[in-house]
């Protein structure tokens, strides 16, 4: 019974010091940014327009009313087609941006390709909202 106690007590001091068992690190801000960034794209790409605004940063909201995005977006979006592929190309942490307030940002790049458009770059750029929430402040298709 004492070989069982020790053998058991052993392993469960492994397991509390295994590297997977661990507290992860925090994620970085580029990390928490893209996860925000792909969540708002999924509106995006689905057509969810309206709801692509709601989601969005507080100072994206405050730059364009709804039914201005909405009207932007169905311009620029609907002659690309259907979404193909998306394939992360960078993503850079930066505390100023040009013509932006002095705030938290990943810009964020994607190769991305669309039924009518093969070859294009979208860059996103997410923010740290007041609340400690990455949200989407800027979005370009080139």
């Amino acid at each position: 019974m004492k070989v069982a106690s020790i053998i058991v007590s052993v392993l469960i001091a492994i397991v509390l010091w295994s590297p997977s068992a661990s507290t992860k690190s925090p994620q970085q801000p580029e990390e928490l940014a893209q996860q925000s960034a792909e969540g708002w794209l999924a509106l995006v790409d689905s057509g969810k327009y309206t709801e692509s605004w709601d989601a969005a940063a507080a100072a994206f909201k405050n730059a364009v009313t709804k039914d201005q995005w909405q009207q932007a977006l169905k311009s620029a979006r609907a002659p690309l087609g259907k979404l193909q592929s998306r394939k992360l190309k960078s993503a850079t942490y930066t505390k100023t941006l040009p013509g932006a307030p002095a705030g938290e940002y990943v810009v964020i790049q994607y190769d991305t390709s669309f039924e009518n458009k093969k070859s294009g770059v979208e860059t996103i750029t997410p923010m740290l909202d007041k609340d400690g929430k990455w949200r989407v402040s800027g979005y370009f298709i080139k």
